[in-house]
């Protein structure tokens, strides 16, 4: 409000808890009630998660894909209906490249990952008859942002002890500005990261095997620190 020529009407902030799914239908009647139309969704909501597979019990599986997914989707669900109504509109889905590709001490939140990106893909070719309905997929590296400290571990009442050192990662206002342009620009996909972990993405999508072999090198090593409490 105060650097823009917005006043207070154009503005709306409504709590929302993506794992409560029979309260979004009512969120999204709200924000019509009061807008009118919806433009724009943007997916932005979830949990990551640091842990070995063989540690974890199966319910924060369970919580990931409630949470990350399956909330997701309730979400545009309600949204979608509108938009199809409108035959216009933007869906933007923040996912990772960790949907993209596979990392050790995550394979709850990568496998979450892979479902809105399969999920989204799908989405996508169903909606031919509404070209003016773009479904967005955006897949950051690592973003410096309070993720870590509120990730999943081996159990659901357990916090991470140690987030370690966010310096090297992306500031957060250079990923929203090229979330914006993508956005604006309608791509269907992003990769927004710096190097090296976008090569290894670029690795993933035409080198699968040197992918393979280049992250169990790097997922050795991980797993050697994690242990150790780094």
């Amino acid at each position: 409000l105060e650097i823009s020529n917005l006043s207070e009407n154009d503005i709306l902030v409504l709590r929302l808890d993506l794992t409560d799914r029979s309260s979004h239908e009512a969120a999204t009647n709200s924000v019509l009630k009061h807008f009118g139309k919806i433009d724009v969704l943007v997916n932005n909501g979830g949990r990551s998660q640091r842990s070995l597979f063989v540690d974890t019990n199966l319910d924060v599986y369970s919580a990931i894909m409630e949470l990350n997914y399956l909330g997701t989707i309730s979400l545009t669900k309600h949204v979608l209906n509108h938009m199809i109504q409108r035959k216009k509109g933007k869906i933007v889905t923040v996912s990772s490249v960790m949907g993209i590709m596979g990392a050790p001490l995550a394979s709850g939140y990568c496998a979450s990952k892979h479902a809105l990106q399969g999920f989204f893909n799908s989405l996508r070719t169903e909606l031919t008859d509404y070209p003016e309905i773009s479904i967005i997929n955006i897949c950051p590296g690592p973003v410096q942002s309070k993720i870590i400290q509120n990730v999943f571990t081996e159990n659901l009442a357990k916090s991470i002890e140690n987030s370690g050192d966010q310096s090297h990662k992306m500031p957060t206002d250079r990923c929203v500005r090229l979330t914006l342009v993508s956005t604006a620009n309608d791509l269907k996909e992003a990769w927004i990261s710096d190097h090296p972990y976008l090569a290894v993405c670029y690795l993933w999508q035409y080198a699968p095997t040197w992918a393979w072999w280049l992250m169990n090198r790097m997922g050795k090593r991980r797993i050697q620190n994690f242990k150790s409490g780094v």
